[in-house]
C-alpha cells in the first residue's frame, strides 16, 4: 500500500552501501518515475545527470579537490567523505532544475516539481530495496565545472543510490494535529 511505503522511505547513506551494482535499466526505471511527477504548465523542469562506474571516481576528486580549493582550513574527514561517497554509491544522480526560459511560473514551482520528480524515485528505490539519500553540499554552485550544464539550468545536489544489507530503523513524525490547523 502506498502509505506503507511512504512511512518506510528513509536516507540510506553511501557509508551504509554494498557492492552490489545498480544495473542501467534500474536506473532508467527510475528515471521514468521521475518523469510522471507534476508540474505547472507542463515546464517538465527536472534534468539529471547519471554518473556511473569510473566517472563516480571522477566526481568525488572533483568534489574534494574544489572543496580544498576554496575552503581556507578544509577538514581531512570531508575531503575523504567527498571523494567517497560516490565511489561508494552504485550510482549517483545529479538533480537539476531547468528553468522556464519565459519565466512563466515562479521558480519555487519548479523548485517543487523537480523535488517531486526526485521524491518519484526515493519512493520507488524504497520499493525496489535500493537505498538513497539527497545530498545537497555547497559545492553544487561548482557543478557547471563538471557537468555541461545549460543556459538557465542548475545543479540541485546529488542523489546517491545503492544496495545495503542492514535494517533501516523505523522514524517517528510528531503528530499531524500539531501541524494543522481546521477552518
Amino acid at each position: 500500500m502506498i502509505f506503507d511505503l511512504i512511512k518506510k522511505r528513509r536516507s540510506v547513506f553511501p557509508a551504509q552501501y554494498n557492492d552490489r551494482p545498480i544495473e542501467k535499466e534500474t536506473v532508467e526505471r527510475l528515471l521514468e518515475a521521475a518523469n510522471w511527477a507534476p508540474t505547472h504548465k507542463k515546464t517538465e523542469p527536472w534534468r539529471f545527470k547519471v554518473v556511473m562506474r569510473e566517472k563516480k571516481v571522477a566526481l568525488g576528486k572533483f568534489l574534494s579537490d574544489k572543496y580544498q580549493e576554496i575552503d581556507s582550513k578544509p577538514k581531512q574527514i570531508k575531503i575523504r567523505k567527498l571523494q567517497e561517497n560516490p565511489a561508494r554509491s552504485g550510482a549517483v544522480i545529479a538533480i537539476c532544475m531547468q528553468r522556464d526560459p519565459n519565466e512563466s511560473l515562479p521558480e519555487w514551482e519548479e523548485l517543487a516539481a523537480t523535488a517531486m520528480a526526485v521524491q518519484n524515485m526515493w519512493l520507488c528505490c524504497t520499493e525496489m530495496g535500493l537505498g538513497c539519500y539527497w545530498s545537497s553540499p555547497g559545492l553544487i554552485t561548482y557543478m557547471d565545472e563538471f557537468f555541461d550544464l545549460n543556459d538557465g539550468e542548475k545543479c540541485l545536489g546529488f542523489l546517491y543510490m545503492g544496495y545495503y544489507d542492514d535494517a533501516i530503523p523505523p522514524s517517528s513524525r510528531t503528530p499531524i494535529e500539531d501541524k494543522v490547523e481546521w477552518l
